[in-house]
Formats: C-alpha cells, sequence, structure tokens
C-alpha cells in the first residue's frame, strides 16, 4: 500500500483524467462530420434526403460571431452520437443569416442567405433549428443552444418520430424525462 501521500494524489492526478477521457468519444469536426455539403440548391436536396429515405431536413441558422453558435458546434455537433443520428435521420446544412451568397430555396426562388433567414424564417437570433418535412415545409423550430448533447438528442428524435405533430417540445422533454 502506498503510505506517502503526495505520491497517491500524484497518482490520482495521472490517472482521473485519463478515466474521464476513457468513456467519452473524441469529438469530431461538426463541419465534416454533422453538416452535409450542399450548392444551396434546395429543391435537389429535398429530393436527394426523400431517396435516401430521411426523416427530413434540418437546417442550423448561424452567424460567425453567435457565441452560442459556436458552443453548440464545439460541445454537441462534434459528438460521435450526435453526428449518427442526425446523420441517420435528417440531411443537415448551415446558412449564414449575414450570408450574401445566393441559394435556391425550397420553392424554388433564388435568394440570399440572409434574405432567406431573415424574411422567410424570421430568424433573429442564433442559433435556430428549423426542420423541415421532405415536402419542404416548416415542422419544428428551436431557438438557442439547447442544454446538452441530450436535450438536443432529444430534439432530434421528437422530430424523426414525429411527436411535434401532436404535442409541443417542453412537454416531449417532460414525459420523456419522467416528471
Amino acid at each position: 500500500m502506498l503510505r506517502n501521500p503526495i505520491l497517491l494524489l500524484a497518482l490520482l492526478a495521472l490517472l482521473v483524467p485519463a478515466l474521464a477521457t476513457a468513456a467519452v468519444e473524441d469529438p469530431r469536426d461538426p463541419e465534416h462530420h454533422f453538416f452535409d455539403p450542399t450548392f444551396g440548391e434546395f429543391p435537389e436536396e429535398l429530393e436527394e434526403a426523400r431517396a435516401a429515405g430521411k426523416k427530413g431536413i434540418l437546417i442550423f441558422f448561424e452567424m460567425a460571431d453567435c457565441p452560442f453558435c459556436h458552443r453548440m458546434k464545439n460541445q454537441v455537433l462534434n459528438q460521435p452520437e450526435v453526428q449518427e443520428y442526425f446523420s441517420e435521420h435528417f440531411l443537415v446544412f448551415s446558412v449564414d443569416v449575414e450570408g450574401s451568397i445566393e441559394i435556391v430555396t425550397f420553392d424554388g426562388e433564388t435568394k440570399t442567405q440572409r434574405e432567406w433567414a431573415t424574411r422567410d424564417y424570421r430568424v433573429r437570433a442564433t442559433p435556430v433549428f428549423q426542420f423541415f418535412d421532405l415536402d419542404g415545409e416548416p415542422i419544428a423550430r428551436f431557438t438557442g443552444a439547447t442544454r446538452d448533447t441530450r436535450e438536443f438528442l432529444q430534439l432530434g428524435e421528437f422530430v424523426a418520430d414525429g411527436h411535434y405533430k401532436d404535442q409541443n417540445f417542453t412537454r416531449f422533454k417532460r414525459e420523456q424525462d419522467g416528471r
């Protein structure tokens, strides 16, 4: 048995971080593992989502200087569990609410990212997670950062399993959490 408390503390200081990280998967860059590549032709993305058997499309409305967008990318969207779940059920695209790049909307109109976000979807704060069905119709929306990975996965399940049709997300979470 170790009788030297300093040596014991030093050993613990080395072991605890190693054990803590062993249970957690390494984060992966969301730009490559969460978001799907796009040329901004959203009618084509709908066709691809249908062909791939997805439940819908998720648009992540963001802006460069948004601290909550960065937090979501660095703490939630970079988690392999989140990436795998959303990749299975949705095509996911990022749209810059200040962007001047032209896109073709689900309705076939050409607009800038900024116009689409602010005029069509009234995005005033970021991030906004806007879900669309396979016809390009908006079906669920979440504004702000989720508390954690678990809540974001609940949001995905809320939409993928169709719970949005008969209850709001707050009620769904309460039922899931047994409250």
